[in-house]
């Protein structure tokens, strides 16, 4: 037996705190008799209602993707480009972890664990994830610096990054730096450059907490393994 909310949350409906909401606003049907108490508790097998949709209880599937560039991080694109959902293979009904653009590529979580994915994506999360961006230009150490104390992105200012050289070509005209954040702003790592004066040409993203991409090639995806998903769990 579960707290009602968690189970909603677990089935990718909503977050726990968008459940608490319809669960008090008496939308949350169990077994068809209304629930509005949160200390409820139900069990997977039960008949779960909310806001008139019967609640499909899947199995928790966890994927690891690497994402290629030109590839959409939704579910479904009204232009038609392929996403995310056209490079795996499932038969539940899987969300993003978070969001990679159309022209980065890299670690890609899947899941329809709603639970987890609240928990990762929160700002509190603290989550490190680990880019390498390729730059325009000879980067300046001291403006890289700068860039690691924060920036202004959107008029405020980001939390504290760190960031390592990774090679520099004089002749080609062009940097790779590593960049280790903890926020998840939109467009964060191009804009962070930009403040400084430098444009992204490629951005990938090589880690995400503990998890690497390593054994997969772009458009490859693996899933993780019980003791993967415990440590994400355990990070909070």
């Amino acid at each position: 037996m579960e707290r009602l909310q968690k189970i909603i949350a677990n089935s990718g409906f909503c977050s726990r705190r968008k459940a608490e909401e319809l669960i008090k606003s008496g939308k949350v049907f169990v077994n068809g008799l209304k629930v509005t108490d949160l200390g409820t508790k139900a069990s997977y097998s039960d008949q779960i209602t909310v806001s008139g949709h019967n609640l499909k209880l899947e199995d928790k599937e966890y994927i690891l993707l690497y994402k290629p560039r030109g590839v959409v991080t939704t579910t479904s694109d009204e232009k038609g480009r392929k996403t995310v959902m056209d490079l795996v293979e499932t038969t539940n009904r899987l969300y993003p972890v978070g969001r990679l653009d159309y022209d980065t590529s890299g670690l890609l979580i899947l899941t329809n664990d709603g639970e987890l994915t609240n928990l990762l994506i929160h700002p509190r999360s603290q989550i490190e994830k680990v880019y390498v961006a390729k730059v325009e230009g000879v980067i300046r150490s001291d403006l890289l610096k700068k860039m690691c104390l924060g920036v202004l992105v959107d008029g405020k200012k980001t939390a504290r990054a760190k960031a390592k050289i990774k090679k520099i070509d004089k002749k080609k005209n062009f940097s790779l730096i590593e960049v280790t954040i903890h926020e998840g702003k939109n467009h964060q790592i191009k804009k962070m450059f930009e403040a400084i004066g430098y444009k992204v040409i490629k951005l990938k993203r090589e880690k995400f907490a503990f998890l690497d991409l390593h054994g997969l090639k772009s458009g490859e995806y693996r899933h993780l393994t019980i003791k993967e998903v415990k440590t994400l769990y355990s990070l909070f």
